[in-house]
């Protein structure tokens, strides 16, 4: 349970409702503050206890009265007694005359002066006072039992998200220093600026918790001040009951009794509120400070140059099969860590932003820039290592929105790529990097193998069409042509073309010492 701070006697309560400015407001420059909003919950649950406790004072001062009443003025001792213990959570109340406190001592001090009272009056105050303050006591419990489902849940929520919160800031910085350590080399779902984006969509949700609980905690303590006032309201009519039942007595019991409803009358109703907003303004929120906005919030590791993409904006890509076949706009990002990624949009807050299709581009190929089209072969690299094990190679093809943007987007991805696997050899498509490295012994350009008999090839985007015989050996990425290119000594498949030369033309792959080694199946390159 928290500690307060212990109130001075004496001081008067203020008019003016001042709230802490920082602390449970929060500061905007923090991902995951310090402050516990359930700190609020705790002091306002705690008041609640305050008040009734005072009201069970009141229903015990009342039982005692009626047993007092038989016993005259022996009995009268234990009415003193029932009330002479100071208030539990009594800090919760101005000591000062005029309030709560002074209510109670003055009741204190008026039962001393009682010496006798009359028996008649104890089945009436059984069946008149002790009602009202019984069903107040009900209220009390439960406006605490509501506010323990209502804010208090709501500050664990805000608890369990700030704690996915930071465990993910955790992530990107601990993937941050593998991504210097490592020189860039790191796995596509825990490149940085994923991490970054997942940081921001977690945040978001940790700061709706925040705004929500705030406005339920704002509501709560506006309706603190009414309720206060109902309660106030209700011991007044209880304490107005109990002098009408024992007017019967004596004047001077009578004048005692009245002194003790007239105290209590002359409590305003909001006079223990505002002091008690005077005494926790450094605990309760301030209605008038902003919610919090992502837009103001940092944290570790924002704005690393891992996470700043090399180029980004829209491009298209064209499907390869399927009834969507054709050109899709999709959001397209180059990250320092060399990863070509595809999402659908740019918004990190409706869901969490994974990547489509990610091309890890140091392991791809790209081809010549025709227009505003260029190609990429490679793997993706969204499904993690045991999808990448699985997945095959594939030309993906791009369209840029001009000319020019393509060649922006291509001088960034071929510095991506390295110069090893750039072809200039337009509109040929690239070879991959495997099938490169198992030719690089060979005197001559590569050339693919025959696909297997009976199986008619699948024509690779970005072919040339119309080429003559004389322009049908492939060029690797920077190397001259060659015209002295020994030819295969027979003819291929029927249907069946090399890269670069259109199927039908009957011009036949370059070999020089045998094929290039590796074997694929129809469709692949």
């Amino acid at each position: 349970m928290p500690s307060y701070p212990p109130e001075k006697a004496g001081q008067p309560g203020s008019q003016s409702l001042p709230y802490r400015g920082t602390g449970a407001s929060m500061s905007d420059d923090e991902a995951v503050p310090d402050v516990d909003q359930s700190d609020t919950s705790k002091l306002l649950l705690e008041r609640l206890q305050a008040w009734k406790h005072a009201c069970g004072y009141l229903e015990n001062y009342i039982s005692t009265t009626e047993k007092v009443q038989r016993a005259h003025a022996k009995e009268y001792e234990k009415v003193l007694k029932s009330v002479s213990d100071p208030l539990k959570e009594g800090h919760h109340f101005d000591q000062s005359l005029g309030g709560v406190a002074g209510l109670f001592e003055n009741i204190r001090s008026n039962t001393q002066g009682i010496a006798n009272s009359h028996l008649e009056t104890e089945k009436n105050l059984k069946g008149s006072v002790s009602p009202i303050l019984g069903r107040l006591h009900t209220e009390i419990k439960n406006k605490n039992k509501e506010l323990s489902k209502g804010a208090v849940r709501g500050a664990k929520e805000v608890d369990k998200a700030r704690n996915v919160t930071q465990k993910h800031i955790e992530l990107l910085g601990q993937h941050t220093a593998s991504f210097d350590a490592s020189g860039g080399k790191i796995d596509s779902s825990n490149d940085p600026y994923v991490l970054q984006r997942g940081v921001n969509h977690r945040l978001n949700k940790q700061v709706l918790e925040e705004n929500n609980s705030r406005h339920d905690l704002i509501a709560v303590q506006d309706s603190f001040q009414q309720f206060e006032a109902h309660v106030i309201t209700t011991i007044q009519q209880a304490m107005s009951a109990f002098n009408q039942l024992v007017g019967g007595q004596a004047e001077r019991q009578r004048a005692m009794y009245s002194d003790m409803v007239a105290t209590a009358q002359k409590i305003p109703l909001d006079f223990e509120w505002k002091g008690f907003v005077h005494r926790q303004s450094s605990l309760l929120i301030d209605p008038s400070s902003p919610p919090r906005s992502v837009d103001n919030i940092s944290f570790p590791n924002q704005n690393h140059r891992a996470t700043q993409p090399l180029i980004a904006g829209t491009l298209e890509r064209k499907s390869r099969a399927g009834p969507l076949k054709g050109y899709s706009t999709n959001y397209y990002v180059v990250t320092p860590a060399k990863y070509l990624h595809e999402f659908k949009d740019t918004d990190d807050f409706r869901k969490d932003p994974t990547p489509e299709l990610s091309l890890y581009l140091p392991d791809c190929t790209i081809g010549a820039i025709s227009g505003e089209k260029f190609n990429i072969k490679g793997k993706d690299a969204s499904k993690g290592k045991i999808g990448g094990a699985l997945a095959t190679n594939h030309e993906f093809a791009f369209k840029a929105h001009t000319a020019s943007d393509a060649e922006k987007w291509g001088n960034v991805i071929k510095d991506a790529v390295g110069a090893g696997h750039v072809t200039n050899d337009a509109p040929m498509s690239p070879t991959s990097p495997v099938e490169s490295r198992n030719v690089s012994g060979q005197s001559g350009p590569p050339a693919y193998q025959e696909e297997k008999k009976g199986v008619p090839p699948v024509q690779t985007q970005g072919l040339a069409q119309g080429r003559g015989p004389q322009s049908a050996t492939p060029q690797s990425a920077g190397a001259p042509p060659s015209s002295g290119a020994p030819q295969s000594a027979g003819p291929q498949s029927a249907g069946s073309g090399w890269y670069g030369a259109p199927a039908g033309t009957g011009a036949s792959a370059p070999q020089s010492g045998g094929t290039s080694g590796v074997e694929r199946a129809p469709g692949q390159y």
